[in-house]
């Protein structure tokens, strides 16, 4: 077709897919094609699928149709949502045995990189001994989990796994990871791409790399070589003009986004930066925004490769050969951002950097922004509004009240912090935000401030080059004297991993209800979430999560009111805070690219205590039937049953949702409850409580997670309005945990259905989300809208996503969720198809709801019950051909 070229760099010969070419014999131009989308055209021409290509050349930027098929260079997994996809894995090898096939067909296609990062807790906090404390309880705790990752490390190929004590995938990534363009055996150059089984996988967007999270259930797809599909996307531009206003941080325009954004209505589309202001974020304010994406719904926020880009990769100790290839082909290939054209987007939002002003997140949504100077004052109201996202539902005489802690006379207020963590990859991979943190430490140390007892402080960088460069700077020692020590690793607060607070808080905050409050550097900040007992929940920059440990109290104006008052002087936050100049000569002083390159040497064998864990050997892996970790899956045991066209008549109706139900509320990460569902599964296996462990960990072990399926404590099922948590009520009216009652359905053969309002399913791209729907036996959803990850992992597991028609809902149709449900649903579906239902109860409901199958894809992961099986079918038909 005449598509190659030749390029030479280094003195050495390439060949690529010229991009200009391709789209010429169509009449196009490159340039005006967002940069997003080119990665997309490349791909698909890489690929010859010609007429997916073909279709995506003339598609309408303002109103584009049809599927994309998405296949990426790789794919990066962390061990939580690792773990489990790995097991699948390691169950399909059996499966294909079990159909006469060899186990080994089921392998890497695609190379895969697992960093264990998810399974440090912060056990132990404030102390010089933290990080080793808990590194040692992660590896207790995990062994088991482990030993079966050494097993897959060595059946395996194309697959690495970066050991505990490393760092946060994502940071882990976009500083080592990622070459950006990559070339294979024959020199053929293309553009890195990747899935990843995080929904911050976006972050490596910043770094001009296409790539978002999926559940693992779709990961495991792409490695086995499956296309991934979605609807052709919508692409925003974002216009960036001005700089950012003193003060401001990366964090805070990230906040401003997400508040921006998720108003524009971006949910399942490309965001894509560009403008004259665009050179003034540094790569990792890009990476910061980009990370963020799944937090204003984005799929991805693309950050085109541009001389900011270059600079990066010197800095983190990239080879200058690897730099000046990625500089050449993306010059030559149209994929270097250079402002002289604008591509045609669907649709432009503008951002002018100096409107950002520093801001916090909260009290349990990332998009509900306040600025600093409001914090308190929406708090304060916060407390008497409503039960939901923005307010608590006390009445007037519950706020005043306090916990006295016997043992230390301390006590503790409403508002009153008990937790401030700097964690997670979004904000410790920005050298900016945490410089400033170390900066204003070294400042309050010198003052005299102390952080109260009460407040658990830590201190989780995303990888060991924070540590050294803050080390280099003597500013691990004021961090450290604040109480913010470095505990471990690994995302530990930012995904719950918080650990547990001093006993008699913790048995204060059961007893009284408080309303008490956390600050943390982190992305999320869901009911639940952080630490059960903690009910506001704040973002916010680094800076300000020390800030806010010094005043202890969300319920100050930091603005005004001093942070404390030393010797009759009153410190105010201004005291503290360092200059932008100052932040930037401590980065030129302190980050050395030699030092990058020491601190990812010998990345994969590095840890000792991981190079002494012994496991099996062999294509298959032992299971053992003991195990309350790793244990063989079910989703293959019926592989040659057909779908029953029944399925989806008389569904009961499981639960009743509202809106903004996440997958921490469909999934919880954090701790098992004791008598849970699934706290009693492991005391019945003689597991002590103290050894529950969390259910991230145990995310190999399905009996633990389908247990634990809608079980979050905040979780709301309004057929159980003065029930908080996990429960339901049968058509007998017997109120039963949602797992006993899906128990009691699946007895009786009886289909379930879950009713959900708008954005069923935000929030991390965790297959068990989807998994556990499917283990209790629930056959649909029925939502007014899902958020993209989510819907794609239900169709994926064979579970069917219906949505309410435009200006419908369950409220408007009078539902109840006391009705059974019968679908229409034909033998051969169609993308999007209308489909009749009936709703009988004490009176019956005709309407019509919209089939959420995107793509012929989703119909063809329906007719195999899940992608998973296809993909078993279509390995064995390949072996036998």
């Amino acid at each position: 077709m005449g598509w190659k070229k030749e390029l030479i760099v280094n003195n050495e010969q390439y060949t690529y897919f010229d991009l200009s070419t391709i789209v010429a014999n169509y009449q196009k131009k490159i340039t005006d094609f967002p940069y997003s989308i080119r990665v997309l055209l490349e791909s698909l021409a890489r690929h010859q699928e010609i007429t997916d290509l073909e279709k995506l050349i003339g598609f309408d930027p303002k109103k584009p149709t049809g599927v994309v098929p998405f296949r990426p260079s790789r794919v990066v997994l962390q061990d939580f949502t690792g773990v489990p996809a790995v097991v699948d894995l390691a169950a399909m090898r059996d499966a294909v045995v079990a159909l006469g096939g060899d186990p080994k067909i089921i392998n890497p296609e695609i190379p895969v990189t697992l960093v264990v990062d998810h399974s440090v807790q912060v056990d132990h906090a404030g102390t010089k001994e933290s990080l080793s404390y808990n590194t040692e309880k992660e590896f207790e705790r995990n062994h088991e989990r482990y030993q079966f990752l050494k097993w897959a490390q060595q059946a395996f190929d194309n697959f690495d796994v970066v050991p505990p004590e490393t760092g946060i995938i994502h940071q882990v990534n976009l500083e080592y990871l990622s070459d950006v363009i990559l070339k294979d055996e024959e020199n053929l150059l293309f553009p890195d791409s990747l899935e990843g089984t995080d929904s911050h996988t976006t972050m490596i967007n910043g770094l001009g790399v296409l790539g978002w999270g999926v559940g693992g259930i779709e990961a495991e797809a792409a490695i086995l070589g499956e296309a991934s599909y979605f609807p052709t996307p919508e692409v925003i531009g974002v216009e960036v003009i001005g700089t950012l206003s003193p003060g401001a941080t990366a964090t805070d325009l990230a906040l401003f986004l997400t508040e921006l954004l998720r108003s524009k209505k971006v949910v399942g589309k490309f965001v894509e930066y560009f403008g004259s202001g665009y050179k003034n974020l540094s790569l990792s304010d890009r990476a910061t925004i980009a990370n963020m994406a799944p937090e204003y719904g984005a799929t991805c926020g693309f950050c085109p490769i541009d001389e900011e880009t270059l600079s990066y990769l010197r800095l983190t100790g990239r080879s200058e050969e690897q730099v000046n290839l990625v500089e050449a082909y993306a010059k030559q290939n149209q994929l270097f951002y250079d402002g002289t054209k604008t591509p045609c987007y669907t649709r432009v939002i503008h951002l002018d950097l100096s409107t950002v002003h520093s801001s916090l997140a909260g009290p349990k949504r990332p998009q509900d922004r306040i600025l600093l100077a409001e914090v308190a004052e929406n708090f304060q109201a916060s407390l008497t509004k409503p039960n939901g996202p923005q307010g608590f539902g006390l009445a007037a005489a519950e706020i005043e009240r306090e916990i006295v802690l016997e043992n230390t006379k301390d006590s503790i207020e409403t508002g009153d912090l008990v937790l401030a963590a700097i964690t997670s990859c979004t904000n410790t991979s920005n050298p900016s935000v945490m410089v400033a943190a170390g900066l204003l430490a070294k400042k309050a140390v010198k003052l005299g401030l102390r952080v109260p007892k009460t407040i658990k402080t830590s201190l989780a960088p995303g990888s060991k080059i924070v540590t050294s460069y803050l080390e280099k700077g003597h500013l691990l020692e004021p961090l450290a004297e604040l109480g913010f020590d470095i505990v471990g690793y690994g995302c530990t607060t930012c995904i719950g991993n918080s650990g547990p607070l001093e006993a008699e808080i913790e048995t204060g905050l059961k007893e009284s209800e408080l309303v008490v409050s956390a600050v943390l550097s982190g992305n999320r900040n869901f009911e639940g979430r952080i630490h059960p007992l903690i009910k506001a929940n704040y973002l916010a920059s680094p800076p300000l999560v020390i800030a806010y440990a010094l005043a202890g109290t969300i319920k100050k104006d930091l603005t005004k009111e001093p942070l404390a008052t030393i010797d009759g002087k009153a410190i105010y936050l201004k005291d503290l805070w360092p200059a932008q100049e100052e932040v930037n000569a401590y980065i030129n002083d302190f980050l050395d690219p030699k030092d990058f390159r020491d601190a990812y040497k010998n990345i994969y064998h590095s840890n000792e205590r991981w190079n002494q864990i012994e496991t099996s050997k062999g294509a298959c892996y032992e299971w053992d039937d003991d195990s309350t970790y790793i244990a063989n899956p079910p989703f293959f045991t019926n592989l040659n049953q057909t779908i029953d066209e029944t399925t989806l008549k008389d569904l009961a109706v499981l639960a009743k949702f509202g809106d903004t139900v996440t997958t921490d509320h469909i999934s919880p990460a954090g701790n098992i409850g004791l008598q849970s569902p699934a706290g009693k599964y492991l005391k019945d296996h003689d597991i002590a409580y103290k050894d529950f462990n969390s259910f991230g960990s145990r995310r190999g072990n399905h009996e633990v997670m389908m247990r634990g399926t809608f079980g979050n404590i905040r979780i709301q099922n309004q057929l159980t309005p003065e029930t908080t948590g996990g429960y339901t009520k049968l058509a007998t009216g017997e109120e039963l945990s949602i797992y006993d009652a899906a128990m009691v359905y699946q007895k009786k053969q009886i289909g379930t259905l879950i009713l959900a309002g708008k954005d069923y399913g935000m929030g991390s791209s965790r297959d068990w989300a989807a998994k556990g729907t499917n283990l209790l036996g629930v056959k649909a959803v029925l939502a007014e809208s899902y958020e993209r990850i989510h819907r794609s992992n239900l169709v994926m597991m064979g579970v069917v996503p219906f949505e309410y028609l435009s200006g419908e809902t369950a409220q408007t149709l009078g539902l109840t969720g006391i009705e059974n449900y019968s679908f229409d649903f034909p033998i051969e579906p169609h993308i999007n198809q209308v489909i009749d239902v009936t709703a009988q109860g004490k009176q019956t409901t005709h309407f019509k709801v919209k089939l959420r199958f995107d793509s012929e894809a989703d119909i063809a992961y329906w007719k195999n019950q899940g992608i998973l099986p296809l993909v078993i079918h279509k390995k064995i038909r390949k072996e036998q051909a």
